[in-house]
């Protein structure tokens, strides 16, 4: 007797659904209501870049504050328009995170394996950092204040806690650090010219190119000193001095030629969050 008798279709015919069902929810990812809030979401994400980098430049001026997204969110928050703001932030980086999914699943699924490898774990990686600023966002519009900070100094401790905690954490600075090397070098190579291809040539071509290149490299050096601090802190055994983004800023302020620095990163998170805005309206999805 032949046949599945679990009334399952045999293995061709459940792979040929399979891929139609793949098709169709790939088809969906590309509709234009997906690609307005995809849109609205890059357009989130920069204005916490330049928010971030205001902070940062203004904590070199004395100012108190914390440069980083939740601390950004909170600036956000305080505003007369803040429940909006933070339920429309929610709904914009909760469509970044499945565009991003999309892409490490179904368009990843067309791409030789290599490819695909690289593709889920960037692609993977970006969904759950857009994901966990999205949950930030829906956290404060229904009145949860988190601190960043403090979070990240606690996962270190927890994951210190663990047999082989201080290798892990060594390795999790080291992957912050390797991306923002990436984003250094995507700045400086102008790589980034590939998502804003209808202003080359052109006088606003210089401009975007000028301003990708300053953010890409601030971005870059801060994450570089993020991961750094992951790792000093697994050397030292001090997981509370991993702090985060603004605990690896707020560190330059001690150093000789910090400030300086610091205000160059601020200033170069404001040219990104420019940047931004304009891949947000015109760049290629």
């Amino acid at each position: 007797m032949s046949g599945d008798l679990s009334g399952r279709p045999p293995g061709p015919a459940r792979e040929a659904v399979l891929s139609e069902a793949a098709d169709a929810a790939e088809a969906a990812s590309n509709s234009r209501a997906l690609d307005v809030v995809v849109r609205w979401g890059f357009a989130v994400m920069a204005l916490l870049h330049i928010v971030i980098g205001a902070i940062a430049v203004a904590l070199v001026l004395g100012a108190p504050g914390r440069a980083e997204p939740t601390g950004a969110i909170g600036q956000l928050a305080a505003n007369p328009w803040g429940p909006a703001v933070m339920w429309s932030g929610c709904i914009g980086c909760a469509g970044l995170a499945l565009w991003q999914l999309s892409e490490a699943t179904l368009r990843a699924r067309h791409l030789p394996r290599g490819e695909r490898l690289g593709k889920l774990a960037s692609s993977g990686f970006l969904a759950v950092a857009y994901g966990s600023v999205g949950y930030t966002f829906g956290s404060f519009a229904v009145g949860v204040r988190t601190d960043s900070g403090a979070s990240t100094a606690a996962f270190s401790r927890a994951l210190m806690d663990r047999p082989l905690g201080a290798p892990l954490l060594i390795g999790l600075g080291l992957t912050v650090a390797g991306i923002g090397v990436y984003f250094v070098v995507k700045g400086l190579g102008k790589k980034f010219k590939e998502e804003l291809r209808r202003f080359e040539g052109t006088n606003r071509g210089h401009l975007v190119s000028v301003l990708g290149v300053a953010g890409h490299v601030a971005k870059g050096l801060a994450l570089i000193l993020t991961g750094l601090l992951f790792v000093v802190a697994a050397a030292t055994n001090n997981p509370g001095s991993s702090t985060g983004l603004d605990g690896s800023l707020k560190a330059l302020q001690h150093h000789p030629f910090g400030p300086y620095l610091l205000l160059a990163i601020g200033a170069g998170f404001i040219a990104y969050g420019v940047f931004a805005l304009i891949r947000a309206r015109f760049g290629r999805m």
